[in-house]
């Protein structure tokens, strides 16, 4: 059975993937509620962080109800990390998670995020000094390189969990690739397989099905599975992974009064949370997968998708169980 530090996991555990504008409070409560084992918040800004930008500060929002929870931040900069970790600290979370992975251009150009696959030293010496600085379990997500000329995983996982690193995501393509091609888990696999590893390697990247997770587990031989975009609009793809992995069958996908209250729920929990402006908006990307697979349905999502007042959403909603409640789905 894996362990963060301290938090005792469940064999082959699902994480829910720190995704930006994604992984909020409302959706990470909803992924919990469909058997997440653990959860990251959005990436956040170390710089923004220690500025008290209010964006930052709000991704800072965590609950009970999620937790073990991990509050995940990046950044480049020594002193501004080793500060955010102080204010981190303050929201109580069960881990701190570094971002060394994300391929977007404007946090790359900063050195941080998938940037700092460039420099390894100093990613070692940041994750050390961040492991010497707090209490809580210090986890790093990270990708095999930053091109495939230089995919050194094996060592650098070696190397962070010498200076301190209590468990290492690791998503199966480099930085230049983006989210293009197939995630390789092979590296993934040679890492978990370096017998000097005893900390907890999962693995990222194409688990869209319970099938791809089960792979995972036998095959390659992972600690569990961190799931990003199966997961956007569909929290049910953890239980559904579970399902199968307890009876070697599927399960049924979730109806559509299911998917109604789901999508209803999460969008108030958004209002709730971050306003009506923001929590209309922000969940928008959610719709399309929580209605995918409806015949006929493009007049419904484009009022979802457009309408700037919840109370346009929620009637599209009932619009939707009143003309579409006998729907089918299918995997």
């Amino acid at each position: 059975m894996p362990k963060i530090g301290d938090i005792q996991l469940p064999d082959f555990p699902l994480l829910l993937a720190p995704m930006e504008d994604v992984s909020d409070p409302p959706f990470r409560a909803l992924c919990k509620e469909q058997g997440a084992d653990v959860v990251y918040t959005e990436f956040i800004s170390s710089e923004g962080l220690i500025r008290d930008a209010a964006k930052s500060v709000m991704k800072l929002d965590i609950y009970e109800k999620e937790r073990p929870v991990g509050i995940q931040i990046f950044g480049a900069n020594l002193d501004s990390m080793l500060r955010s970790v102080e204010i981190v600290e303050a929201s109580k979370p069960d881990i701190i998670d570094i971002n060394f992975g994300c391929p977007v251009k404007k946090v790359v150009s900063k050195g941080a995020g998938a940037g700092i696959l460039k420099d390894i030293d100093l990613m070692v010496s940041l994750t050390k000094a961040m492991v010497e600085h707090t209490k809580l379990p210090v986890t790093v997500k990270t990708r095999l390189g930053w091109d495939e000329n230089s995919i050194k995983i094996v060592e650098v996982a070696e190397r962070l969990q010498d200076v301190g690193c209590k468990s290492i995501a690791i998503h199966g393509r480099t930085r230049a690739q983006m989210y293009k091609g197939n995630a390789d888990w092979k590296p993934i696999a040679a890492v978990k397989n370096n017998p000097r590893m005893h900390i907890p390697v999962f693995g990222n990247g194409d688990v869209d099905s319970p099938e791809a997770a089960m792979r995972m587990r036998d095959e390659y031989g992972l600690d569990g599975a961190m799931i990003g975009r199966a997961s956007i609009g569909y929290p049910w793809f953890f239980r559904e992974v579970k399902h199968y992995f307890k009876t070697g069958t599927h399960l049924a996908p979730p109806n559509m009064i299911e998917r109604v209250e789901a999508a209803r729920r999460h969008l108030q929990m958004s209002i709730d949370w971050k306003g009506e402006k923001l929590g209309v908006f922000e969940t928008r990307r959610h719709y399309t997968n929580y209605f995918k697979g409806i015949p006929n349905f493009k007049e419904y999502r484009m009022k979802m998708v457009t309408s700037d007042e919840s109370v346009d959403v929620f009637e599209a909603f009932e619009e939707v169980l009143e003309k579409f409640g006998d729907h089918q789905f299918v995997h």
